[in-house]
C-alpha cells in the first residue's frame, strides 16, 4: 500500500470557503474515483490554514489510473474551476508514503 498525503495551505480564513466548495463540488467525484480517504483534516493548532488529506492505493499504477480518471471527470473539472476562482490556495504539497511491513496496509 502507498499513501498519498496532500497538504494545502490556504489564505488566512480560507478553510470555511474551501470546505464549502469541496463539499458541494469536489467530494462526490473524488470519492467516485479514489474511494474513501484514509483521513481528511484541517488544522486548528500548529501550522494554521492547512487542509491535509490521505488517500490509499495498492501501488503507483493504481494511483495513476484512478487520478487520471478523476482528472477526466467533468464534475471534477467544475470543482477545480470553483476552487481556483475562490483564490484561496497558497501552496500545495504532496508526499507518497510507503507502509512499513508492520504497519496497517504493509506487507507484514
Amino acid at each position: 500500500m502507498i499513501v498519498d498525503k496532500r497538504v494545502y495551505t490556504l489564505r488566512p480564513g480560507g478553510i470555511p470557503t474551501y470546505l464549502k466548495i469541496y463539499e458541494q463540488y469536489g467530494l462526490k467525484p473524488q470519492i467516485k474515483h479514489l474511494g474513501q480517504p484514509l483521513g481528511w483534516f484541517y488544522s486548528e493548532i500548529g501550522s494554521l490554514n492547512q487542509i491535509t488529506h490521505l488517500w490509499g492505493y495498492k501501488d503507483l499504477a493504481d494511483r495513476g489510473t484512478k487520478r487520471a480518471a478523476m482528472q477526466e471527470d467533468p464534475d471534477w473539472q467544475v470543482f477545480l474551476k470553483e476552487i481556483r476562482g475562490a483564490d484561496i490556495l497558497i501552496k500545495q504539497e504532496n508526499e507518497l508514503l510507503i507502509a512499513a511491513p508492520w504497519s496497517p496496509g504493509g506487507k507484514g
